[in-house]
């Protein structure tokens, strides 16, 4: 959604425009796909002698256009790089399981918190440098990514081998409505606007009006899984945007019309070399009953819950990563 608010990740109750998801309406459009044929004529056509290269890519990509809502095409062999083992390596990043996981249910992770780029959430979900498929044998996760980023040629092939899917509902239900069971639906709830909270020693999340999410599951009757990102937050340093800035009210007034957030970020020595280091605990699963037309009443519920069991996760590992005892988690 990789990786990010500037790379796309989206929480559905917050999207505007078209190929986006509105909460409280669930409101679902395709977009056109203009921007791929444009694209690629011009690279094959008028670039090069090879147009009949150009005329089969634009044939494949029709037949392929809806792949991104109905699963992706994960790769076995591009989610096993090397350089996916020297990425980790070099934050170093590790994926914690606190309770097994049953392969036969399907399941909806919550991911926390977005940070610039939501390192974590790609190197945990879409490659297998720590391990995913040893730890939760039998599941395989899918990272929601905002649609856009899909209509970009050969780039959508690239981004659906390590196992991002599109963010719309429709993708999402898809995943999670498979009877086979094993399938897991990877959110960053607190989307675009929350990259612009991540600042070191930062802990605020922007969940308490995410609801969107909640009520998925109860339709799909999909298990809740919170995921926190110990050290998500310190990886870059921004430029400073406190609300009501200059800045920050200009980031917010561009976010609905460009769809991903602009954060003006550094990582080390001035450049966009992260900082270290992301751990994310992956929490217990909350079963959740199908529900094809869930109540207000129970949303608000299991909302709640939700909230609960991350921060009971957030507080029972804190100290393991050096937040100190008297800091929690703000809610917005």
């Amino acid at each position: 959604c990789p990786g990010p608010a500037p790379l796309g990740l989206w929480p559905w109750n917050q999207g505007r425009g078209r190929g986006t998801l509105e909460c409280s309406s669930w409101v679902l459009s395709a977009p056109p796909a203009p921007a791929q044929v444009c694209l690629v004529a011009l690279i094959f056509v008028f670039l090069s002698r090879a147009w009949t290269l150009g005329v089969l890519y634009l044939v494949w990509l029709y037949w392929d256009r809806d792949t991104p809502r109905a699963g992706g095409r994960r790769s076995a062999w591009v989610r096993d790089w090397a350089v996916w083992r020297h990425f980790r390596d070099y934050f170093p990043i590790s994926l914690v399981r606190t309770a097994p996981l049953d392969p036969s249910q399907n399941y909806l992770f919550g991911f926390h918190p977005h940070g610039v780029l939501a390192v974590g959430a790609f190197s945990n979900f879409c490659t297998e440098a720590t391990g995913f498929s040893r730890l939760f044998p039998g599941l395989r996760p899918h990272l929601l990514m905002l649609p856009c980023w899909f209509h970009l040629p050969l780039f959508q092939d690239y981004i659906m081998s390590s196992g991002l899917v599109s963010s719309t509902k429709a993708s999402a239900a898809y995943l999670l409505s498979r009877p086979e069971g094993g399938q897991v639906a990877v959110l960053v709830v607190g989307g675009a606007l929350e990259a612009l909270e991540a600042k070191p020693g930062g802990l605020s999340l922007r969940i308490r009006n995410q609801k969107g999410f909640i009520k998925l599951a109860l339709e799909q009757g999909a298990s809740l899984v919170p995921v926190f990102s110990f050290g998500e937050n310190e990886l870059f340093r921004q430029c400073p945007n406190p609300p009501g800035s200059w800045l920050r009210r200009a980031q917010e007034a561009l976010q609905p019309l460009l769809s991903v957030a602009l954060p003006l970020f550094h990582g080390r020595l001035g450049l966009l070399l992260p900082f270290r280091a992301p751990a994310p605990s992956v929490g217990a699963a909350i079963p959740v009953q199908r529900c094809p037309r869930p109540s207000r009443a129970q949303v608000d519920a299991l909302h709640a819950l939700y909230v609960e069991r991350l921060t009971q996760l957030f507080e029972e590992h804190k100290a393991r990563y050096g937040v100190p005892a008297d800091r929690h988690l703000v809610l917005t």
